[in-house]
């Protein structure tokens, strides 16, 4: 994995994206000193069945800032596409352009973009739409005759993204060792999302998350060696 690197930002479309996917090899970069900022295409409304979308937003984003704290991650912006339908296409191009230009960030971080996790189960609109835009507005940023309107809001063309990781992809070309301890930060970065969890499993909170990240991992032993490890399709960029 790329290591010559000191800003990332990710963007995902729900709050708990990076929970389920690359929160490990966050709490490890954070660990080292490198700065990587979150940005969420939707506020998560949608995501609780048993709660109103006005308030699951209000939750969901608390529980992100709390869960991106655990692994050390400072800044969280929400954007506000809609949960559940977001639309592939120019104007979420042109939103996540923007955030790349204002954060210029060597690294991208998002998540599956594939049809389907591991060629068995489909994967949702949302999480298709905006992993391919996070691949587009990579080289949008710094095409000074792409949103040319961004410019005239002090956003002048960012070309040094590097590299685009995408966690949880099931053609995975790179990975991350990590420690115990980020281990145990994912967990409890994870455990965070309680009004999320508490919908999809009768299981306590850290229990669920305990099972959730290390049963990933562990379905990655046989091609580290044994060793933990968070798996990204890495993407590098001329």
């Amino acid at each position: 994995m790329p290591e010559d690197w000191n800003r990332a930002l990710a963007i995902v479309a729900h709050p708990d994206d990076l929970e389920y996917g690359a929160a490990a090899a966050i709490a490890r970069w954070t660990a080292a000193g490198r700065e990587v900022a979150y940005l969420m295409v939707t506020r998560g409304e949608a995501g609780i069945d048993t709660m109103e979308p006005e308030r699951a937003a209000r939750v969901r984003q608390a529980e992100q800032r709390a869960s991106a704290a655990v692994v050390g991650v400072e800044e969280v912006e929400f954007l506000d596409h809609r949960d559940g339908v977001v639309e592939e296409g120019v104007a979420l191009r042109r939103d996540l352009t923007a955030a790349i230009r204002r954060h210029r960030p060597e690294l991208l971080i998002t998540l599956n973009h594939h049809e389907t996790w591991g060629g068995v189960n489909w994967n949702t609109p949302d999480h298709r739409a905006v992993g391919r835009a996070v691949l587009d507005a990579a080289g949008d940023a710094g095409n000074r005759w792409i949103f040319t309107d961004l410019a005239d809001r002090g956003l002048e063309p960012w070309d040094g993204v590097r590299w685009v990781a995408v966690a949880g992809s099931p053609q995975p070309t790179h990975a991350v060792e990590v420690a115990q301890e980020d281990v145990d930060r994912a967990v409890a970065s994870l455990a965070e999302h309680r009004a999320y969890i508490g919908a999809l499993s009768d299981k306590e909170p850290a229990e669920y998350a305990r099972e959730f990240v290390t049963g990933v991992m562990d379905m990655l032993a046989g091609q580290t060696g044994g060793r933990r490890a968070v798996a990204f399709q890495v993407y590098p960029r001329g």
